[in-house]
């Protein structure tokens, strides 16, 4: 077991994508462990919290007229007319990595064990050593076109501080409405459509004292983390999919092990989308944002070594903690597949929870009669009365449900 550390830069971020094409920014083999850096896209909500003295964060979010250390943000061209900017935003996440796994290759397994999550303290020297993040309550929330309250509609940035000292928690600081933001390349962005543009505070009006006597249990953990999928070169990093992705489930944080299934020569492990806190359905469109370095190790099974084990005929991500197994369905399993060449686009046109539920029926499903040996009318009857079916998220396009079933419902530890 080797161990590597993985620190935030424009050579070792991409943004708004996940990718096989990326040359690699670490190789490892299976059996490694990894600290791996991660960067809140969200971080410009509040540049002086969040980005001011830290010389990763500024490294990454540099952009000037004169230069932009990132300059593709997301899946989209990198050349021609654009209205926002490149990328477009077809893909909004800061991810770390690609990770490299030495002979993983198609129909293989990957197994990352969060060892440990911690957030990253600001480096602001009227800041310095405190934990901010931040919640945008935007556009493409599902409570967006059912607001009651003027002015209609409105995006909302509130920016919480974490409190590390004991058992962590989160308290909001202040909150404002988003007003249009000009970049540096002279865009005017009227809502956030564009990921990494500072925002200018002489230009909104801070509302303090809000969520008064709140206090909001954190639960640190990494919202996109995945694999790069075979069917393009750049995959959107917002709709999750059959290798992972943005996923959106509190869950994924220390002490958990999530198993993806291999696409790809390599894998192409990428994290990122790091959160403080955020409940089930991140109903209002993002979570509280924030930057964390994780701890990871990586353990590659080999698909002739699959059989018998919990991964038997695994082709989605699952979640392994001590206490459960949780699958994750989604409107489309595979959306790429299901929606030929403008899935990217066309996915969040197909946004069901409907569909969702019915693959995380079926995955739960098939993970009972194969890895546990039941009978389908056995497998239909532990779900209805011992499973625990919620909504992960309502935002990321490929709409998403999680199913879960207890370990000590089968009365033993079961061998993995």
């Amino acid at each position: 077991m080797k161990q590597h550390t993985l620190r935030v830069s424009p050579q070792t971020v991409h943004w708004g994508y996940f990718s096989k094409a990326v040359a690699p920014s670490l190789t490892v083999r299976s059996g490694d462990r990894v600290t791996i850096e991660t960067l809140t896209h969200h971080a410009n909500d509040d540049y002086e919290r969040m980005i001011a003295g830290d010389p990763g964060a500024e490294s990454v979010f540099a952009w000037t007229r004169e230069h932009k250390a990132i300059s593709r943000r997301g899946a989209g061209p990198t050349t021609g007319t654009f209205q926002y900017g490149e990328g477009e935003g077809v893909g909004v996440h800061l991810l770390t990595g690609p990770v490299a796994i030495e002979g993983a290759e198609p129909g293989d397994v990957l197994e990352v064990r969060i060892l440990d999550v911690r957030p990253r303290p600001s480096c602001s020297a009227c800041f310095a050593g405190r934990c901010f993040g931040s919640n945008a309550a935007a556009s493409w929330g599902f409570h967006y076109r059912d607001l009651i309250e003027e002015p209609k509609p409105r995006e909302v940035i509130t920016i919480f501080e974490l409190d590390t000292s004991g058992e962590p928690y989160a308290r909001a600081v202040y909150n404002y409405i988003w007003t249009p933001q000009t970049d540096p390349d002279g865009v005017v962005h009227p809502t956030i459509d564009y990921p990494g543009v500072r925002v200018d505070h002489s230009l909104v009006r801070k509302r303090e004292n809000i969520l008064r006597d709140v206090k909001v249990p954190a639960r640190l953990h990494f919202g996109t983390m995945g694999l790069a999928p075979s069917e393009s070169d750049f995959v959107s990093s917002i709709p999750p999919s059959y290798t992972g992705g943005n996923i959106d489930d509190w869950r994924v944080g220390k002490g958990a092990r999530m198993y993806y299934p291999v696409a790809v020569a390599g894998a192409f492990f990428s994290v990122g989308d790091p959160h403080a806190a955020q409940g089930d359905s991140e109903l209002g469109g993002t979570a509280i944002e924030t930057s964390l370095t994780g701890d990871f190790e990586f353990v590659l099974h080999k698909k002739n070594q699959l059989e018998g084990t919990i991964l038997e005929g695994l082709d989605h991500p699952m979640l392994e903690t001590d206490e459960q197994w949780s699958v994750y369905g989604f409107t489309f399993p595979n959306y790429l597949a299901a929606l030929g060449p403008d899935a990217q686009t066309a996915v969040a046109q197909h946004s069901s929870l409907d569909q969702a539920m019915r693959d995380a029926f079926r995955k739960l499903r098939r993970f009972l009669m194969q890895v546990h040996r039941l009978s389908e009318d056995e497998a239909i009857a532990l779900l209805s009365v011992a499973a625990d079916f919620g909504v992960t998220q309502v935002v990321d396009a490929n709409w998403g449900v999680h199913g879960s079933i207890r370990k000590e419902v089968f009365g033993r530890q079961f061998g993995r």
